[in-house]
């Protein structure tokens, strides 16, 4: 997505000098005199920013302000002030504007001001794009990512999903093995139950009883006919998780199942067909357990017809930017806070990090960036080392306005009030630490 920003300016000169500092900048600039030339860019895809003089001929910046905002509340657009202007200033941001600039300004701070309010609107725009997808799949986890090692999973899917084929999933802890499974089910047999089972917790006293069923009587306890994971998946998905753990006695009655595409509930003597996708998932390299006795081989290579791996996230670095996108939007709406601020060199040290616990892992790590107590520099500490106790005060000190003007909804004489400083303090901590709405 290209960086593009509306220059609403109508004084001529200074219309062509802003646009041209935009552009040096690296920012595709269209520029205007007029609310009514902006207007007509404007719809709710815009994927930039508005740069707009507070005062225009006729209808002023503040009318294109609301105009913007019935458009679009989360189109940011910065407001130019001139001198002593204080009061409007004030008003634009209550009706909602991402910033202010006084004039005269310098073009380097106009255009990181631009840049920060460009990188949100990037944000929204990605992750509207991601609950339409999520949509689309109805209910359906998507597998997220544009790197060539998920294109391939996607291919997979395509391809395997139809077929209704038994499948092993490989792939360590937090790799999204279930999702992946899920996807599988979906392009296949999605009007059909999809069933999970963590091979792990499922004790084995009471492995045939849940996996396969009973009949009343066929133990103490049992007064009524149950119907097993297996039976109940007719047509649909059984998802084995952690295949690794079962014990070896009872990977011989499920090896049995899968040959032979029936199943007897306990206690009983009726075979029962068995129509159902069975797909696997292990954490540990089967091939290897197997050899060493630990699996059962022939088990091994009846579930591992077709298999695939699933990278780990380091192997797939590319997709943590629109990963952690996501899940930020999800922590957002769970927790009903605000989109959390970070630069891109954040990004970049997050990207190169080893991500042992994978994509669970960084779940995990954007509910806590949402929460606010994430530690940034927690696995990148020489950064950290290097900051003096008043930059790291500093740093503290903008995460608390950002905050304070969120839950204020980005009225300055409450967050004051909330903070409280005097209106004008705050103001200066704004300016000084480049912040205006949230």
């Amino acid at each position: 997505m290209s960086r593009h920003v509306l220059l609403v300016e109508d004084e001529a000169s200074v219309r062509l000098a802003t646009a041209q500092s935009l552009k040096l900048a690296g920012m595709a600039t269209d520029a205007v005199a007029s609310m009514e030339e902006a207007i007509v860019l404007l719809d709710g895809n815009f994927a930039g920013v508005v740069v707009t003089d507070v005062r225009l001929p006729g209808r002023s910046g503040l009318d294109l302000l609301d105009a913007v905002m019935a458009v679009d509340r989360e189109i940011p657009v910065v407001v130019v002030t001139g001198h002593g202007d204080v009061s409007m200033a004030v008003q634009a941001m209550r009706q909602g504007a991402y910033d202010f600039i006084e004039k005269p300004f310098r073009a380097e701070h106009l255009a990181q001001v631009v840049r920060r309010a460009w990188d949100k609107r990037g944000l929204v725009l990605e992750n509207r794009t991601l609950r339409q997808a999520v949509a689309r799949q109805d209910g359906v986890p998507e597998l997220l990512g544009e790197s060539a090692a998920v294109q391939r999973l996607r291919q997979f899917i395509s391809s395997i999903g139809p077929s209704g084929a038994d499948v092993l999933i490989n792939g360590d802890t937090g790799t999204g093995k279930e999702v992946f499974a899920r996807q599988l089910h979906a392009a296949g047999r999605a009007a059909a139950p999809f069933v999970a089972i963590n091979c792990a917790a499922l004790p084995e006293t009471m492995f045939e009883s849940e996996m396969f069923g009973h009949e009343a009587g066929a133990f103490t306890g049992a007064h009524k006919r149950r119907i097993g994971k297996f039976e109940f998946a007719r047509g649909g998905t059984v998802f084995l998780d952690e295949i690794e753990s079962m014990p070896l006695n009872l990977q011989a009655k499920l090896l049995r199942v899968l040959q032979e595409r029936t199943l007897e509930r306990l206690g009983g003597n009726d075979a029962l067909h068995v129509d159902c996708r069975v797909v696997a998932a292990s954490k540990v390299d089967l091939a290897a357990l197997s050899a060493g006795g630990g699996f059962r081989a022939d088990l091994y290579y009846r579930i591992a017809t077709v298999s695939v791996d699933l990278p780990a996230l380091r192997d797939h670095a590319d997709d943590i930017p629109l990963l952690l996108a996501n899940f930020v939007q999800q922590a957002c709406l769970r927790y009903r806070r605000p989109v959390p601020d970070w630069s891109a060199q954040d990004m970049q040290r997050w990207s190169a990090l080893p991500w042992p616990g994978n994509v669970r892992e960084l779940k995990g790590f954007a509910e806590r960036l949402v929460l606010g107590v994430a530690e940034r520099g927690a696995r990148a500490t020489d950064e950290q080392a290097t900051l003096t106790l008043p930059q790291q005060l500093e740093r503290v000190e903008r995460r608390l306005l950002r905050e304070a003007l969120a839950a204020c909804d980005g009225q300055v004489a409450r967050a004051a009030e909330r903070l409280g400083i005097p209106k004008k303090t705050l103001y200066d901590k704004l300016k000084r630490h480049e912040l205006g709405g949230v």
